[in-house]
């Protein structure tokens, strides 16, 4: 691949990375779907962390 093409693809990458553990953060936070999927057990010691 050109050096060219991947230096202006990392931006995007980086910043869909970014989106994306923001979005499961805030998920975690408000108990969205991806907090309901955990287990039990792990969705106790996220609610004890995030409070």
């Amino acid at each position: 691949m050109n050096k060219t093409f991947i230096k202006k693809k990392s931006p995007l990458i980086l910043l869909a990375v970014c989106i994306i553990a923001v979005a499961g953060l805030a998920d975690i936070k408000y108990q969205g779907l991806f907090f309901r999927m955990l287990p039990e057990s792990v969705q106790a010691f996220l609610v004890q962390v995030i409070k």
